[in-house]
Parts: structure tokens; sequence; C-alpha cells
């Protein structure tokens, strides 16, 4: 019985591996062999963990690989560095994924849920990467000593607030990358301010058939002074 579970879990095993290549492959990605590696680490210990602790609602590997992981990473164009910061990483989507493709950025992973960075923090461990810094804090009371050149948010509540509460930790001439699902013209149109500047691209996620939005926003020179 025990031969024949560990070999359907090979099986799945193998079965996400392929997906994850092929996905990557989509998305013109080359993760790297050691990318690649910690990015399945990462889906095997959120579906252990997910077991007795609240982390995701998609904790299945193969689902997750399509809705966490090459979702996290169709973003990745549009990075910009030294310095990125994950606002409400959870159990580290869109953060952990990017972090391992670019090992040449440093990355924040913000969360108020401790419990959600604890198992970050596990993956941080296992995989060995060192370009990841967590912090356990609200975003509006997050005052780093740095600021940063790239702030991604999934998942988050609504563009208005995205800049209400966490403008402060941008660098001059930097961009806030919001993650959405339909185009959010609603959320854009509240998006008060003469000096902020948003743009939307459609992001094309490898297998998953719902439609995924980028909103881009940038501040007007003037605050740069």
């Amino acid at each position: 019985m025990r031969a024949l579970v560990e070999q359907r879990q090979h099986a799945v095993d193998a079965e996400v591996a392929a997906l994850l290549d092929d996905g990557l492959a989509r998305l013109g990605l080359d993760a790297g062999v050691g990318a690649r590696q910690a990015m399945l680490n990462h889906l095997e210990m959120l579906a252990r963990w997910n077991r007795t602790m609240n982390l995701t609602a998609v904790a299945d590997p193969l689902r997750a690989v399509i809705v966490h992981v090459l979702d996290s990473l169709s973003i990745a164009p549009h990075l910009a560095g030294p310095r990125v910061i994950d606002v409400g990483s959870g159990a580290g989507f869109p953060g952990l994924p990017l972090a391992f493709l670019r090992p040449d950025l440093e990355f924040t992973l913000l969360d108020s849920r401790d419990r959600k960075l604890r198992f970050v923090s596990e993956v941080l461990r296992a995989t060995g990467t060192a370009n990841v810094t967590l912090a356990n804090e609200r975003v509006e009371r997050y005052f780093p000593a740095g600021k940063f050149d790239t702030l991604v948010a999934r998942a988050f509540s609504s563009l208005a607030d995205l800049v209400r509460l966490a403008r402060h930790l941008v660098a001059p001439g930097a961009r806030l990358l919001a993650m959405k699902g339909a185009h959010p013209q609603a959320e854009l149109d509240a998006l008060a301010g003469p000096d902020v500047r948003a743009d939307v691209v459609p992001l094309e996620v490898p297998f998953l058939d719902a439609r995924r939005h980028l909103v881009i926003i940038q501040f007007d020179e003037s605050e740069k002074r």
C-alpha cells in the first residue's frame, strides 16, 4: 500500500514539474535549475502545510502551479530593481516565485498575518533563498529605512486603497504593480489625483481560463522633488 501511495505521489510530482516547465516556456522565462526546484519545493510545502493550516484556498499542486506560480511570474517583465516589496504576500505570492526567478533583486515580503510568514520563513530555509526579507506588519505602519523601486500587490483591496496605504513605500521613479482579474475600470475611475497615472496591461497566464490584468501606477515627477 505504501509503495502504491509513493508511486502515485511520484506521478503527481512529475506532472507538476512538467506543467511548470511548460508554463515557464510559454511565458518565455528561463528560470534555471535552482529557481525551478525552489518553485516546486514551495508548492510541495504549500500542499503539506495547508492540511493543518489555512494558507490558501488553492493548495493542490497542479492547480497551484497555474493560479499561484504562473500567475505570479506573468508580471516578471515589469519588475524594476534593485528593491522590490510584495504587499500582502500571504503564502508567498507573487513575491516568492519572483524572488526565485530574480536572485539579482532584493525582495521584501510584507504581511500582517504571522502564521503565513512562518510558512514563508520555512520555505526560505528549505530552499536556501537569500534575497528575501520578511516584514510582519500592516502596510500603513511599515516604515523601512529605504524605499522600493517596485511595489507589487496581488488580491489587495482597491487601487485607491493601495495608493493611499502604500504610497510612502515607493522610491522616486518607482512603480506600483497591482494584479487584477477583470479590467478594473471602476477602480481606475476612483483613483483620484492628477499626479497619478495608471496604465492597464492584459496578462496571459498559461492554462488559466480567466482574465488577468496588471495595473501599472506611476506618479507625477513633482512628487520626486
